[in-house]
């Protein structure tokens, strides 16, 4: 039994280990795609931009404003708040002072369409949309000033349905906030770039940015039907995979601002996440421990009693997972905030497994301050 466990830890460590080699090589080619010239044309078809708002985020007025000062021809800026109070009303109404001749709208969703009220705002922001090619972008995401310009030629290229960003956590100066950014460079990412070679390109979005137009969003649809999932980035991908559209990994990196959390804060955050992944990509969940090579390579040495092999096996473990999140987070991101945190990655790696084990039971999340059960990818409201 003894040798039957050893043998099972020292494959599993050499998997994780091939995994990370994986993550280079998917790193290397959309490097590699990047760097290829991209043609931007003079006729640029209008956007509607659709921004849900609920409550502040960190530096949340900046990265709003980032929107409104696109080098891009014509577009429109629609926000959308369910609650008249909501604090996020006065800055849209800075921004309207700031760019009087921007078309920046602030309306009043007050159709509950779901218990998803990001989902439920968009699909009244959709209907008072002028242009066909529509963008959706969280509240707490900045973009560099060629952002649309790049996002809408890659949804003009043939058979592309949906345009959506990889992104990097700017952290707040909190240990948990730090953790969260070190795991959006290093673990999701990473996971993102390796889940579009295993499946022959991506079969979901990521909330960065979700660019699509409104005949291929009616035809899965429209955000109606999307009103009672958490995930509606990955539904929105899922779906418009469905119709044999291809979904593009576009070349702009956007920023997206954490909050400040504390460690029980980002723990719940983790939660949450493990939980919509299981929900939404269960075959995807169940290979996360693939990823766990740190843990792996420790078990592999403690249950070799420090042989000679096993600490050969360890070493090169952990030099190819620090080399895959050198690649991702510094050469595919450009994280700035990388270097600095890197001393926090084998913490970071060690308590992914026991978020990852705690994701396995249980479906209650905590959500914008609402408690729901997670059914088959749905939300139920719960108090």
């Amino acid at each position: 039994m003894y040798k039957f466990l050893l043998t099972a830890v020292a494959t599993v460590t050499c998997m994780t280990a091939a995994y990370c080699i994986l993550c280079i090589i998917a790193a290397a080619q959309y490097i590699s795609r990047r760097a290829r010239p991209v043609s931007i044309s003079h006729s640029m078809p209008p956007i509607s931009i659709l921004k849900p708002l609920k409550g502040t985020d960190p530096e949340m007025y900046e990265s709003l404003r980032s929107h409104c000062t696109q080098d891009y021809p014509e577009y429109e800026i629609l926000f959308g708040i369910s609650d008249p109070q909501d604090p996020a009303a006065g800055i849209v109404n800075r921004l309207q002072q700031e760019f009087p001749n921007r078309s920046i709208q602030l309306l009043h969703c007050e159709k509950d369409l779901g218990p998803n009220s990001k989902v439920s705002s968009l699909a009244q922001l959709a209907v008072v949309a002028k242009y066909d090619m529509l963008l959706v972008n969280d509240s707490d995401i900045r973009v560099p000033s060629s952002y649309l310009s790049i996002v809408a030629t890659e949804l003009q290229q043939p058979g592309v349905g949906l345009v959506t960003c990889p992104y990097r956590g700017v952290p707040a100066r909190t240990f948990g906030s730090r953790l969260e950014s070190l795991g959006i460079s290093t673990d999701f990412m990473p996971g993102v770039l390796i889940a579009m070679q295993i499946e022959r390109g991506l079969r979901f979005g990521l909330g960065s940015t979700l660019a699509l137009r409104k005949g291929d969003l009616e035809a899965i649809g429209g955000f109606e039907a999307l009103a009672d999932y958490l995930a509606d980035d990955y539904q929105i991908g899922r779906r418009v995979a469905e119709r044999n559209l291809r979904t593009e990994l576009s070349r702009i990196i956007v920023d997206t601002y954490l909050p400040k959390y504390d460690f029980a804060g980002f723990i719940i955050h983790q939660l949450r996440w493990m939980r919509t992944i299981r929900a939404s990509r269960p075959a995807g969940y169940a290979g996360l421990p693939l990823t766990f090579t740190l843990l792996w390579a420790m078990l592999s040495v403690i249950l070799a009693r420090g042989a000679q092999w096993a600490w050969g096996l360890f070493a090169v473990a952990v030099l190819l997972r620090f080399s895959a999140a050198i690649v991702t987070g510094g050469l595919v991101l450009r994280d700035r905030s990388f270097l600095r945190l890197f001393w926090l990655l084998p913490l970071r790696d060690l308590l992914a497994p026991f978020v990852w084990m705690a994701g396995l039971v249980g479906r209650k999340i905590v959500w914008r301050g609402k408690v729901f059960e997670l059914e088959h990818g749905k939300l139920i409201r719960r108090g």
